[in-house]
């Protein structure tokens, strides 16, 4: 396959109820591939285009990120700031000694809502409560702050959903504005994502795709649809739900690499693996403040950097190769509609290299 044969690619798994979403791939300035596929509304039959608007689900902790990392730059929040007490939250099994640093990287060892690392589910939560009683950011802390940890912060690295719920609440905390309220003005506005906002599911907004799986009989065949209206809170948080076009994500990581969101030592910051995850096919897995890092064990470098996002009618990435300056974005209105496609691009980009997650 090659970049002229990736429409049809995209169309083929479209007709095969494989895909539904949007690709856009670039070079520095340069649009190197664009094209939307099947549907934003299975109900009406109405098609993604590039200015459908998709749930981002964990991309959009590095919105979080970012914006924790400008209110540290400002002095408002430190790396090394222990949190649960700036929280309030010292009556719970929260570790006092977790800090800013500890969330930001997956070190702090809190239990997670929904230990996805286990193979737990998400959408299970909101089988015994409501997904529409959490709309805040602190509604978020009984489904986590009395569990358990997993490790002592620092001593360990386990990917964590409400360690960026957290975050969320120091942002409001340090900047006196709800988390979504700071990200529409110290985020989208300065990076020029126009079309980027939270949108609620019960409340209409236009060319917002609506997620949907589908449903197969034993022997594979489709059945039906489900949509995901109950399998998560009804608006986006620090952890994930925002909303983008494709062009606006990769806008956001060209203007954060440009240094119109942080300066330069804060953009070396982000753009710096920090933490060791795993060991994966292609080497070194690391988690950095937001992005995810893929590098060579031998020589350190780094061979791609992304973040990615999975939820019920939801999956999403973002991805950059900085030997090429390549970005790559999927977004889709289907749990599992990128990752087939995002092996494909990387083995073509890489010359048909073989890889695995």
């Amino acid at each position: 396959m090659t970049l002229d044969g990736l429409d049809s690619y995209f169309q083929e798994r479209a007709l095969r109820d494989d895909f539904s979403g949007v690709a856009l791939i670039t070079q520095g300035d340069t649009q190197v591939f664009a094209g939307a596929y099947g549907y934003a509304s299975r109900t009406w039959k109405i098609l993604n285009t590039l200015a459908t608007r998709f749930d981002t689900a964990s991309v959009t902790k590095l919105f979080t990120a970012v914006s924790t990392l400008q209110l540290i730059e400002r002095g408002a929040l430190a790396f090394d700031l222990p949190v649960i007490d700036v929280l309030g939250l010292r009556e719970t099994t929260l570790a006092p000694t977790v800090t800013v640093y500890h969330l930001l990287t997956h070190t702090a060892g809190i239990a997670d809502d929904a230990d996805e690392e286990s193979g737990e589910e998400y959408a299970d939560l909101w089988t015994t409560r409501p997904n529409y009683a959490v709309l805040q950011t602190r509604d978020f802390l009984p489904q986590f702050a009395f569990k358990l940890p997993n490790f002592v912060p620092g001593q360990g690295c386990r990917y964590c959903n409400c360690g960026y719920v957290l975050l969320g609440l120091l942002i409001e905390h340090a900047s006196g504005h709800p988390y979504r309220e700071y990200v529409r003005q110290h985020i989208y506005a300065p990076a020029g994502m126009v079309h980027s906002d939270f949108f609620r599911m019960d409340v209409v907004a236009e060319e917002v795709a609506e997620g949907c799986d589908p449903l197969r009989d034993a022997q594979g065949r489709l059945v039906g649809w489900k949509k995901n209206i109950y399998s998560y809170p009804p608006i986006g948080s620090p952890d994930g739900g925002g909303h983008v076009t494709a062009g606006d994500l990769e806008r956001f990581l060209r203007q954060v690499q440009a240094g119109r969101l942080l300066s330069p030592a804060f953009v070396d910051a982000f753009l710096t693996p920090q933490v060791l995850h795993h060991v994966g096919a292609e080497g070194r897995v690391m988690y950095g403040y937001g992005m995810n890092f893929t590098v060579d064990s031998g020589s350190g470098h780094v061979l791609f950097a992304e973040k990615e996002g999975i939820n019920a009618g939801v999956s999403a990435v973002l991805r950059y190769y900085p030997d090429t300056d390549l970005t790559v974005v999927l977004l889709s209105n289907m749990q599992r509609g990128v990752w087939e496609p995002r092996r494909a691009i990387h083995r073509l980009l890489l010359g048909d290299k073989e890889w695995a997650d």
